[in-house]
């Protein structure tokens, strides 16, 4: 028995020191270090390609195209794992609360967020490991799709139905919200990119990496 629990204790300990490693050096789901070119896919892809079959695990599931999903994040947190809208200020100088509870690579909030981990029975879904975000963005921006009637290919309008949430879509809340629709555009010229720089680069990325096993 005592044998028996060393071994355990050995291997857990094995474990840790293998993701501490994995960390340390950047791998995704450990909060890994933002893309200093995020406007260039090929290169975040070529840094990161784990994340690339991330994003085709997703597109796989919910069938929302690479460039649409990388396009949303790249917009919502430019890649950084623990990404947080600002705080406000008080009397204009003391920092204070942040507006909503949106957190990691997609920006999801609590209550999105925990609808997803049920709807995919994930309860260990984090907004800071990268896949567990893009399945979000997949996952929501599909049924955005089916309920609003969008293409999953439509950048532009799954961006502004995932901003505004797929009620205040319905009710047209964008409409008046000129800046939010320069973002949208925004998001749709970053795909049209990403699609651009993916048909040459695609091939090139590595295999998923043995990491994954963890």
């Amino acid at each position: 028995m005592l044998r028996q629990s060393l071994t355990r204790r050995s291997r857990h300990a094995i474990k840790i020191i293998f993701l501490v490693g994995a960390c340390t050096l950047g791998l995704q789901g450990c909060g890994a270090a933002p893309p200093p070119n995020s406007h260039d896919i090929c290169t975040v892809f070529e840094q990161y390609p784990n994340w690339y079959w991330d994003s085709i695990n997703s597109y796989n599931q919910w069938g929302i195209p690479v460039s649409v999903q990388m396009a949303i994040i790249q917009q919502e947190s430019d890649f950084r794992s623990d990404a947080r809208p600002p705080r406000t200020k008080l009397l204009g100088t003391i920092p204070w609360g942040r507006p909503t509870t949106a957190y990691g690579y997609a920006q999801a909030l609590n209550e999105t967020w925990s609808d997803y981990q049920q709807g995919t029975k994930n309860k260990d879904a984090s907004r800071d490991n990268f896949s567990d975000a893009v399945d979000f963005i997949g996952w929501y921006s599909s049924k955005a799709s089916k309920s609003l009637n969008i293409s999953k290919r439509d950048a532009y309008h799954l961006y502004l139905a995932y901003h505004e949430g797929m009620g205040n879509y319905r009710n047209g809340s964008y409409r008046n919200q000129k800046w939010l629709l320069d973002v949208a555009d925004h998001v749709q010229d970053t795909s049209n990119r990403y699609r651009t720089q993916l048909d040459y680069c695609y091939k090139k990325i590595p295999k998923p990496s043995s990491w994954s096993w963890f």
